[in-house]
């Protein structure tokens, strides 16, 4: 049995953070249902289709179920009440506000089902002087100072490759804050409403910067401290055919061995002297041979750096093959099929990997639908 079976959420969300809540869930064994209005939500018509959707919504919804609802109909909301009677989660991810005019805001629903778990996901909050503003990541993790810690140059900005306030400040706490709600609901049969900031959780992120600034009054800058490229220990170096090396050799070990395998004179191996000699001495030594000497000099060796891979390298590697992350099946509506979004659900409570699930047609379980 998956933790979450019996477990029922029903899904106001579209795009992202949201989403891939809700499919950590149903992965952890939850019925989740998305509530979606008569045309479907704008995901499913991204590019590139998949079958019939997009496979940006396939990845984000298996095993989802779906029904339409026009929620800006009043006499449609009827349709939504017995969903809300019989779910233990409700989350959405409107602006503040939005949930009440529609007649589904936290105290509304609790009327009907008292006991529960109401969350609301936004960018900035319920409330604050920001609660109001449009945004999307790369604005989230700008305003709060995040993205100043490492953006690039004027010559050539660097945008993050990962959407850090989508998943890392919408997503997770999400989950996390859903499971504490459920943990104490068993316990005292409390409901709760909880609100999930996507850039709060960015100060998180900011960790060892907002220790240095608060305690030291030494905020760090771009690109200068010591885990944003301010140490050669810490650093991406070019090889001689445009791949690159990551050097992530903090410790006084793992250091040494890299010293002693790239041949760094030793002179400048003490980098608290002259770091940007250093870092250069280093830059001029990988970029003289190609990823792959590199990758034979560092593989199996004690000192923290690697080739950056390609993802179609890492997907394939034996490494994360043995350990199944791609083992689970997602299924379109032609009988396709290719992995499964991988979740950080472990595998004992994530269900059978052999098991293809679909994510839903639009409408498909409405009152006549039929499951996709």
């Amino acid at each position: 049995m998956q933790p979450l079976s019996g477990i029922k959420v029903l899904d106001f969300t579209t795009l992202l953070p949201g989403p891939l809540a809700g499919l950590i869930l149903a992965e952890a064994g939850a019925d989740v249902t998305k509530v979606e209005r008569p045309e479907g939500e704008e995901i499913r018509r991204y590019a590139p289709r998949w079958g019939a959707e997009s496979i940006q919504f396939s990845l984000l919804n298996r095993g989802k179920k779906s029904v339409t609802v026009d929620l800006k109909d009043k006499a449609a909301l009827s349709r939504i009440e017995p969903l809300i009677a019989e779910s233990d989660v409700l989350i959405e991810q409107f602006r503040p506000g939005v949930m009440a005019r529609l007649g589904l805001d936290y105290d509304t629903v609790r009327k009907i089902r008292p006991n529960i778990v109401y969350c609301s996901i936004t960018g900035y909050g319920q409330h604050g002087p920001k609660a109001y503003v449009a945004g999307h990541d790369l604005n989230y993790i700008a305003e709060t100072g995040l993205l100043s810690l490492s953006f690039g140059n004027t010559g050539k900005t660097v945008v993050p490759p990962a959407l850090i306030a989508d998943i890392g400040g919408g997503t997770m706490p999400t989950v996390i804050n859903i499971l504490l709600a459920l943990l104490r609901r068993n316990a005292s049969g409390e409901g709760a409403y909880i609100d999930i900031a996507m850039a709060d959780t960015m100060f998180t992120y900011a960790w060892w910067a907002l220790g240095l600034g608060n305690a030291l009054g030494d905020w760090p800058g771009n690109g200068d401290a010591m885990l944003t490229g301010g140490s050669p220990r810490y650093q991406i170096f070019p090889t001689r055919d445009g791949r690159f090396v990551a050097v992530a050799a903090l410790e006084q070990k793992f250091w040494n061995t890299l010293c002693d395998l790239v041949g760094l004179e030793e002179r400048l191996r003490d980098d608290s002297v002259d770091p940007e000699a250093t870092t250069g001495a280093l830059r001029a030594i990988i970029g003289n041979r190609a990823a792959e000497e590199w990758r034979q000099v560092f593989d199996g060796q004690d000192c923290a750096t690697n080739v950056i891979r390609t993802l179609d390298e890492a997907v394939r590697d034996p490494h994360f093959l043995e350990r199944g992350l791609f083992d689970y099946v997602l299924e379109n509506d032609q009988g396709k099929r290719i992995p499964a979004m991988p979740v950080p659900v472990a595998p004992q409570f994530r269900g059978d990997r052999t098991d293809a699930k679909t994510a839903p047609a639009l409408g498909a379980d409405d009152e006549g639908g039929t499951a996709g």
